[in-house]
């Protein structure tokens, strides 16, 4: 099985679909909204792809300034080809791209154990807000 991994600026849109489906990190992505996602890859300034035979089956989405942080917004890949080291390999590919800016993620549930088996640091000063009406 070769996996190709590259930078992509020009990603489709129903390619990015597809695998988030089929990572089941769709449940936490607008998919339905094809406007939406548009819009998250041509704003994204970095995104690593896995691919197999042409076949995209992974892909690391982020937004980095290059020099001191990067946000890994979106690591997703297919079921079929989960645990076999490609996530962990975006993420390497991800950070290598990025000199010395940090990395910074966001866990989906279903991953928050992954993240420190393969050695990252675990965080606990993170904030959201969803929506403007909830500042004080």
């Amino acid at each position: 099985m070769e996996i190709t991994y590259a930078i992509e600026e020009h990603l489709k849109t129903d390619e990015f679909i597809e695998v988030l489906n089929e990572s089941g990190l769709a449940e936490r992505r607008p998919v339905k909204d094809h406007a939406r996602i548009e819009k998250m890859l041509a704003n994204a300034n970095l995104i690593v792809t896995a691919r197999l035979n042409g076949k995209l089956i992974g892909v690391a989405r982020s937004l980095s300034d290059f020099a001191y942080s990067t946000y890994l917004s979106d690591l997703a890949v297919a079921l079929n080809y989960q645990k076999k080291g490609i996530g962990k390999e975006l993420i390497r590919f991800t950070k290598a791209s990025t000199g010395e800016a940090k990395l910074i993620l966001l866990s989906a549930p279903a991953a928050v154990d992954y993240y420190p088996r393969i050695g990252m640091k675990r965080h606990n000063h993170c904030f959201l807000l969803d929506d403007i009406k909830e500042l004080n």
